[in-house]
């Protein structure tokens, strides 16, 4: 997926979004919080195309806008606070089931705890 979307968009910021990171199996997931100590970090990009790129990426995190109640994600817009000092509301995707709060990735940064 990672090959998808470098060919299909460019790289803004690395940046971050007020949410609580879960490891749910071999991949992360995460959901919003109140609390702007609990952050999530990855990388911004823009889409060469919306439309078709959703399409794709809709399937990938198992999200289906007419079953949004069933879908393992769900697609939606946040504040995104990037690293190039803007702030962008940007689309993501939130983990759509019940989490393990033993599971919690204290880092916000999945990447980085994978590297652990």
């Amino acid at each position: 997926m990672s090959a998808f979307l470098r060919a299909q968009a460019t790289v803004i910021s690395k940046g971050y979004f007020i949410g609580k990171l879960y490891k749910i199996s071999w991949f992360p997931g995460d959901v919003l919080s109140n609390n702007e100590t609990h952050k999530v970090y990855g990388t911004l990009v823009q889409l060469n195309t919306t439309k078709t790129i959703f399409d794709v990426l809709d399937d990938y995190e198992g999200f289906n806008a007419n079953k949004p109640k069933e879908s393992l994600f769900i697609r939606k817009k946040v504040t995104v606070f990037a690293n190039n000092n803007h702030v962008y509301n940007a689309w993501v995707y939130l983990y759509n089931q019940k989490v393990n709060q033993q599971n919690r990735i204290v880092s916000g940064d999945f990447l980085k705890d994978a590297q652990s």
